[in-house]
């Protein structure tokens, strides 16, 4: 069973992708603003970055060897945030997204709560596997394409806006399928372990 000590030192708060992750943070704010303000070059610019921080954190972690507990909770943590707050300005932007965006929202609240389980139970959450890669890599690259062809060419289509999140939401419930299947093997060696 792979236990981890979930002690926190202060140099953790300073490792670079601990930073990324800040700034990912930090970014959620100024992209609602821009995006409600109509600001949609500014905005597609800041999750640009926040998708390309959230692409590299993790690489670096491993790379630099400055995989963190924080690190392990601020990641999801910001992700999430990020996530909602998109889902929340696409839904002001066209709400007939609800349903799609209502499964997002599901998978994700899905895995912070299997997280914090794992957490709970002592068990190390397992790295970010392809396929939640992947999910995030198809979420951020609609978001932009909306956000950018709006933009930049004034060209708003309600049905490329579905299909974009049609598709981000089957990938999202791919990952989800396979995660809760990991999620369930962990618990149940767990349990035999114990």
């Amino acid at each position: 069973m792979d236990k981890e000590n979930w002690s926190f030192k202060i140099s953790d708060l300073w490792t670079i992708p601990n930073l990324l992750t800040y700034l990912r943070l930090l970014l959620i704010a100024p992209f609602m603003y821009f995006f409600l303000h109509k600001n949609y070059i500014a905005a597609a610019i800041c999750i640009g970055v926040s998708g390309l921080t959230d692409c590299f954190d993790g690489f670096l972690a491993r790379r630099l060897n400055q995989v963190t507990s924080l690190g392990k909770i601020l990641d999801p943590i910001a992700d999430k945030l990020t996530l909602f707050s998109v889902a929340l300005c696409m839904l002001i932007y066209l709400p007939a997204l609800l349903p799609l965006l209502a499964i997002l929202m599901f998978k994700e609240i899905t895995m912070l709560f299997c997280g914090l389980l794992l957490v709970i139970h002592h068990i190390t959450p397992p790295p970010a596997r392809w396929y939640g890669k992947v999910a995030t890599v198809v979420f951020y690259l609609s978001v932009v394409t909306i956000i950018f062809l709006k933009a930049v060419f004034q060209y708003e289509s309600t049905t490329l806006v579905t299909v974009l999140f049609i598709i981000t939401a089957l990938v999202m419930l791919f990952a989800l399928c396979n995660y809760a299947h990991m999620f369930l093997g962990l618990i149940r060696e767990h349990k035999n372990n114990s």
